[in-house]
Formats: structure tokens, sequence, C-alpha cells
């Protein structure tokens, strides 16, 4: 049955607008960082290091926290519509099933974006000319730390896009989440605050390779947070008329 469910979801997501925001969105901050970077050669001497900044400076506070607060407020989009909600628990599936599938649906597609930042940061460097060896385990680690980080916001966000009904509110907290992560990474707070640990994770601010996804505090904020708002969805599902809300 919980793969019945998997396939439903699937199906919605490949033939979901949000691809459009999956390639166009991530595009946005690698020209900003691009030529932000190419205007700024004579201070900027290391490289692929110094070109990694300038495009997670960009994405990890503002573009990617709307990025995944589009994706989940769209995996929830199709429940909250009209009286769906009374057609999906009439259904023999159980809740938890429903909310699972869309977890793992939002884990594959974060994957399947850090995949393409990754093309993309590449692709940005050779057009800059940069001579030095792609540091190829450095990104991996990287973008490994950011899906991490970036789960946090997925989890967090799928809870909020459930209990708020409409599409365009959940995106907007995203997007002042991740502004709030910038603040609490420059005044040192950025572990503690749910929004900055995938900037911590893609090293936005420098691209020092000495953290990994096993670093603490880092690795038990990321499951710390993620388990709330694990347990406060579960809660809410069991114990909120879902139906009578519509």
């Amino acid at each position: 049955m919980f793969w019945n469910v998997m396939e439903a979801e699937r199906l919605k997501a490949h033939n979901s607008p949000v691809w459009f925001a999956f390639f166009v969105l991530p595009m946005i901050p690698a020209v900003l960082g691009t030529l932000n970077y190419w205007n700024n050669q004579d201070l900027l001497q290391n490289q692929w290091q110094d070109l990694w900044t300038q495009h997670t400076l960009f994405s990890c506070y503002f573009f990617l926290p709307v990025l995944l607060g589009v994706y989940c407020a769209w995996l929830w989009r199709l429940e909250h519509q009209q009286h769906n909600w009374n057609l999906v628990l009439t259904m023999p599936v159980p809740v938890g099933y429903l909310y699972s599938a869309k977890l793992i649906t939002v884990a594959v597609v974060l994957f399947l974006t850090q995949i393409w930042i990754g093309l993309l940061f590449f692709g940005s460097g050779l057009l800059c000319g940069l001579t030095a060896p792609f540091p190829l385990l450095d990104v991996i680690n990287w973008l490994l730390c950011g899906w991490l980080g970036g789960m946090v916001i997925c989890v967090l966000q799928l809870f909020l896009s459930l209990w708020i009904r409409s599409f365009a509110l959940p995106v907007g907290i995203a997007l002042l989440g991740g502004v709030a992560g910038l603040a609490a990474v420059a005044k040192g707070w950025g572990a503690y605050f749910p929004y900055a640990l995938m900037s911590i994770g893609m090293r936005a601010n420098t691209a020092d390779s000495a953290l990994s996804c096993g670093t603490v505090p880092f690795l038990f904020f990321s499951i710390s947070y993620m388990l709330l708002f694990l347990l406060l969805t579960i809660l809410y599902l069991h114990q909120v008329d879902l139906a009578a809300k519509e």
C-alpha cells in the first residue's frame, strides 16, 4: 500500500509546474554569484572556494529557502483544495503513509536540487576560466551537508504547509526564515536556527572544508530539529480533525 502512495506522489511530482522553479531559481544565484566573482577577481584569489561562497551567499539565504517552501507547499496543495481531505481520510490509507511519501519525495527532489547546484557551480567555474583543479571531494561534502541542513527546512515547511492551507504564506515564511538565518549566522547563532543550518552545511560564508556532516553541533541540531518538527506533524495529524477544517 505504501508503494502505491509513493507512486501517486511520484506521478504528481512528475507533472508538477514546480520543476520550472527547480531549474530557474538555482540559476539566478549562480548567475549573480558568478558576476560578483568575475567583477572582484582582484580580491577573490582562492578561485573555486571563493566562487562557491559567492554562489551560496545568494542561494542559501534567499533562493533555496523559497524553493524548498515551494516544494513543500505544492506537496500539500492537492489535499488542501476543495474537500479533498474528506476523500483522503475515507481512503484505506494511513495518513502516516501519506506524510512519509511526501517527506521522501521532497528529500529526493532536494537531493536532485543539490546536484543541479553542483553542475551550475562547475559550469560557472569553466566560464570564469578557473585554472585550479576542481575540488570534487569538497564540493560533494558541501552539497551533502547542505542536503542535511536543507532537510531541516523541508521538515519544518512540510509542517507549516500542512497546518497553513495557503500556498503563498508558508513560502513567505521560508523567505523570512532565510533572511533571519543570515542575521543568525552573523550573530554567531546559526547552529541554533533551523533556517541557517543549510547555509552552514554548504559553507555559505566560508568554504572551509573542515566541517563535515558529522560535525557537532551541526549534526546534533539538524537531527534535533527534524525530530521536533516530525513529532509536531505526527501530533497534528493525529489530534486535529483535518476534514472539519475544510
